[in-house]
């Protein structure tokens, strides 16, 4: 058993032998989704907070859909009603460290509680099945050979996630990132049309779309950019083997209000890192297409605030900041 896997099963033990004190400060838990039903944020709550109570681990679990502002409407509710709000926790991801640096809107991660990062979505670079392009290495070759007839395209607008992730790739060969054209779209769909169409030769995506459309024979992934293959899909080469230095997850997470007392943080912790360990969890997940990641408390911080670095640098190369 690893370290982490040790640990893990000590904090469960402890929640469960610990009880009625644990149980107590964890008896409910207010899901804040800043975005509206059937969205990333939503679904992360609220397949958590089944986890929760089916386990046991939560008695009772409710939802708070609050869109607006890309998702700074809910972020300042939380700061203005922080102290009737210590029952809360309120999901978010890596879009509030990229609409902070853009200034979407004024507050940031560490206007915050910042409790734990608990799933990650990586990114993926695609082609379709029958593409001449076997590795991102052939991309970059044939990019270099006729910059002008290459394009890639995404789902976000430009200086969004699916944008920067494929200048991160591109960077990391040696390429100019603000030269690589990039072609947003407004969804997966009219991007993948664009795949089939010819318009764009590779798609930038999230991991766990881009296995589903790889399962369904629809693209062949060239490239993720997590650190080690993903055992959910572990045809799916990694940006890393083939030489070029990527590492980016889109995680999701969640925060409490400013000023939430350490012990209560504390609790929230704990019984996270304790539905690691549950069976309801592990069908969710798998259910989800989640990859399970782990940053409780202070290492979420130190965890943001790489991401900000990496994202910030990157961003102000590309002339969004």
């Amino acid at each position: 058993m690893t370290f982490w896997q040790t640990l893990r099963c000590g904090v469960f033990a402890a929640v469960l032998v610990a009880g009625p004190a644990a149980a107590a400060e964890v008896d409910s838990i207010h899901f804040l989704v800043p975005g509206g039903a059937g969205g990333g944020w939503d679904g992360t709550a609220r397949g958590t907070g089944e986890a929760l109570t089916k386990s046991g681990l939560v008695d009772q679990a409710t939802y708070e859909n609050m869109s607006g502002g890309g998702g700074g409407k809910a972020i300042a509710y939380l700061i203005e009603n922080a102290e009737s709000s210590h029952g809360t926790l309120m999901v978010n991801s890596t879009p509030i460290v990229i609409r902070s640096l853009t200034g979407v809107f004024p507050q940031s991660f560490r206007d915050l509680t910042l409790v734990a990062g608990t799933i990650g979505d990586y990114a993926a670079l695609v082609v379709l099945p029958d593409s001449p392009f076997e590795s991102f290495t052939e991309v970059v070759e044939q990019y270099e050979s006729d910059p002008r007839s290459f394009a890639v395209g995404g789902g976000s607008v430009p200086g969004g996630m699916d944008h920067l992730v494929a200048a991160m790739a591109f960077e990391a060969a040696g390429q100019e990132p603000t030269a690589v054209k990039y072609i947003p779209f407004d969804a997966g769909g009219d991007a993948m049309a664009a795949l089939l169409s010819g318009e764009i030769q590779v798609l930038s995506t999230g991991f766990s779309e881009a296995v589903e459309l790889a399962r369904s024979g629809d693209v062949r992934i060239i490239g993720i950019t997590a650190t080690e293959r993903v055992p959910a899909f572990e045809e799916a080469p990694t940006l890393k083997e083939q030489g070029y230095d990527v590492d980016f997850v889109n995680w999701r997470g969640f925060f409490g209000a400013p000023g939430l007392p350490e012990e209560q943080r504390q609790a929230y912790i704990e019984v996270l890192e304790a539905m690691y360990e549950t069976p309801e969890w592990e069908d969710v997940r798998a259910r989800n297409g989640w990859v399970n990641i782990w940053h409780p408390g202070d290492d979420f911080t130190v965890f943001l605030e790489a991401q900000e670095a990496q994202l910030g640098d990157l961003m102000k190369k590309l002339g969004f900041l």
